[in-house]
């Protein structure tokens, strides 16, 4: 969508499902800082998940692997069937590689540890809902290297980055913290956090070193822009 001076933007719908209420709560007011996100709606089980998933088809689902209903595999077994048009990110503290590979399979879009940041948790949540074919993946090396490879590869860059998104990326491949970027580059530290959650959802990245490594693979950056 084109965006036009006084448009109002349209945020990515979101729906919750944990059974950890505290966690939820977490979660809501992680993703209302973003002002391009809104969660519209929050299920404690498999059941009530899908319920709202019918009602309200919003952009993306978050969903625990582990909850009272019948599951995440049923969760989106029974989204696949219906022909829903809403993205499923599995959130989850089990990396178990058995559990990765059926869920991605069945046609999850994304795999999150529940470890990650709040802003590559926030990036994976656009950058789902903008790439209707990509799948990402947030897990342990010892996790990647026992799944098949055929799922869970990401294509490099669908969009440039920007010269302000290089800079920051640059002196992040160097291990500056975010305030270190921005005493550098005469930012704020939210800015460079904003710039950040752009690189993600451009490189299709979770975390900092997946976007570093997808850089370099897209020619963004080369190996002397590394930490040596």
């Amino acid at each position: 969508m084109t965006d036009r001076p006084g448009a109002t933007r349209r945020k990515v719908r979101v729906v919750l499902a944990d059974d950890h209420t505290l966690f939820r709560e977490g979660l809501r007011e992680l993703l209302e800082t973003d002002p391009d996100c809104s969660v519209v709606g929050e299920a404690g089980n498999s059941d009530d998940a899908l319920a709202l998933v019918e009602r309200l088809r919003p952009d993306v689902l978050l969903l625990d692997v582990e909850m009272p209903g019948p599951g995440a595999a049923a969760v989106i077994d029974r989204l696949a069937r219906s022909r829903s048009t809403t993205r499923v990110i599995i959130v989850t503290m089990h990396e178990n590689p058995a559990i990765v590979h059926d869920l991605l399979e069945r046609g999850a879009n994304a795999f999150l540890v529940k470890t990650i940041a709040g802003e590559e948790l926030i990036a994976a949540v656009h950058s789902v809902n903008r790439g209707r074919d990509n799948v990402l993946l947030s897990v342990s090396r010892d996790t990647m290297d026992r799944l098949d490879g055929s799922r869970g590869r990401i294509e490099p860059a669908q969009q440039p980055l920007t010269a302000r998104e290089l800079d920051v990326l640059r002196l992040v491949a160097k291990a500056f913290s975010n305030g270190q970027v921005a005493a550098r580059l005469g930012i704020t530290e939210s800015t460079v956090k904003r710039h950040l959650t752009n690189v993600y959802a451009k490189l299709q990245a979770v975390s900092r070193v997946d976007a570093i490594r997808k850089a370099v693979g897209a020619k963004l950056l080369s190996e002397d822009d590394r930490l040596r």
